[in-house]
């Protein structure tokens, strides 16, 4: 990156401080300028979100106000909205990823057996049963990953996609645009459906 005078410009940015809005004024000020990424971990910098992490972060929402959604996520959304931009981003992720490891024909299949469906399978219903498995915590997650027969017909949790992007959009003031690595999007994980 050059400065106005064609030197080289060095800037140390904290990962956490890089938003859309970041990138758009970079891109405004130095419109045809290469740039130089370096990663660096520095003593003291704040710790990655881990999957400690993300099941505590799990663990906010309060099931005593069952019945009205957005109270059971608000101790979820507020421990999120000031939380490092990553760090948001790092939840989205691991939610993605945990909701596409449920995406498969095999934990379907509740759904497709049961006599009420008649063998048809809403892929918004699938989507906001794995939800509600997620919700419900690590322990609940992992037995239904490895029993698929564990898998929720009844039981729908949908606003568990929304807490991430609403707390990013009321820390920064943006949409969270972000495509995650994972797509939690019903026939997603084509291997599984495959098999």
């Amino acid at each position: 990156m050059l400065n106005k005078q064609g030197m080289p410009k060095v800037m140390t940015v904290n990962v956490d401080d890089m938003d859309a809005g970041f990138v758009e004024a970079l891109k405004r000020e130095y419109a045809h300028a290469d740039l130089e990424i370096r990663v660096q971990d520095l003593p003291g910098s704040a710790s990655s979100f881990t999957e400690d992490d993300f099941w505590n972060a799990i663990a906010l929402l309060d099931w005593s106000q069952e019945g009205d959604d957005g109270k059971v996520v608000e101790p979820l959304f507020n421990y999120l909205v000031v939380q490092p931009i990553s760090h948001i981003y790092r939840f989205s992720d691991m939610l993605a990823e945990k909701l596409w490891q449920l995406d498969t024909r095999h934990h379907a299949q509740v759904f497709l057996d049961d006599p009420e469906s008649d063998g048809y399978l809403s892929v918004d219903d699938f989507l906001y049963a794995r939800c509600a498995v997620v919700a419900n915590g690590k322990d609940f997650y992992e037995k239904t990953l490895h029993n698929p027969a564990q898998m929720p017909i009844d039981l729908t949790f949908e606003p568990l996609l929304y807490v991430a992007p609403s707390a990013y959009l009321r820390q920064t003031g943006n949409p969270f645009l972000t495509p995650g690595a994972f797509s939690y999007e019903t026939y997603s994980n084509k291997e599984d459906w495959a098999k």
